[in-house]
């Protein structure tokens, strides 16, 4: 097994960590492990939001839009004085 230490935490994020360990019935230690493993364990989804928009459509079967024909250029804008 390995060890880590950790310097510098600063002293709301200590307490913090303190009382979400209490409220999980662990010592701030096994607190800090399963906080490492919920985070390392779960892939991390690349790309942007609209990658993650598609996936999750694709998971229910997608869907389509009906785009209306684009019939003008968009109009510059004017700042007026």
């Amino acid at each position: 097994m390995a060890t880590l230490t950790v310097r510098g935490l600063d002293d709301d994020l200590h307490a913090r960590l303190r009382v979400r360990a209490a409220h999980n019935g662990r010592s701030m230690e096994a607190e800090v492990r399963e906080i490492l493993r919920e985070q390392l364990t779960n892939p991390v989804e690349p790309g942007g939001l609209g990658s993650r928009i598609h996936a999750r459509a694709a998971a229910v079967g997608g869907f389509e839009l009906e785009l209306p024909p684009r019939n003008e250029y968009a109009r510059p804008v004017e700042f007026g004085g």
